[in-house]
């Protein structure tokens, strides 16, 4: 018998598959709202709706990140086959890293700039406490943090998702598919 987190002998658990595709969706949310805030003039609700669906999608993959890992730490990894180079190895593992620290640091960069601006911090309808007291040149400094984590996010994702179709189409290993449900 198998536990919720475990694996079968050649893919993920299915909590594991369905969380890494649900924060797929949440990651397409944060970036369509955050691309969306400026096609409305402040004054505008839409605006204010997509930053605060930006901020709360945000929040939110930091929540989830912590089950992911926990996740981890409980699961197995299910091997590739054929197994990769020691050279791929360490990449995927170096990738992986860079993506847990974008879903962990983006969101409390993210939370902090609210703080430090002395703002709201949104969360599906609940207001989340401060994580600093109001600094507006230190929220400006996090801000550019953030700004450009988020911008490296578009990197990390999708090179995660070239390396996993290289992988599947070109290598022809497991890996894309120890990610898919049978």
């Amino acid at each position: 018998m198998t536990t919720t987190t475990s694996t079968t002998s050649s893919r993920y658990s299915l909590p594991s598959i369905a969380m890494h595709w649900f924060m797929l969706l949440v990651f397409i949310g944060i970036y369509v709202s955050v691309n969306l805030i400026d096609a409305f003039p402040k004054e505008d609700p839409k605006h204010q709706l997509f930053k605060n669906m930006h901020f709360s999608m945000g929040l939110l993959v930091f929540a989830l990140v912590w089950v992911r890992i926990v996740f981890r730490l409980l699961g197995t990894t299910p091997p590739i086959v054929p197994a990769p180079s020691a050279l791929m190895e360490k990449a995927a593992k170096l990738g992986h890293l860079a993506l847990y620290a974008l879903m962990i640091g983006a969101p409390l960069a993210g939370w902090a700039v609210l703080s430090a601006y002395g703002k709201p911090i949104p969360f599906f309808g609940l207001n989340l406490p401060a994580l600093l007291s109001e600094n507006r040149e230190l929220g400006r400094n996090i801000k550019e943090v953030h700004e450009a984590v988020g911008t490296l996010g578009y990197f990390l994702i999708g090179g995660h998702a070239v390396a996993a179709l290289y992988h599947h189409y070109v290598v022809k290993d497991n890996t894309l598919l120890r990610m898919k449900r049978a």
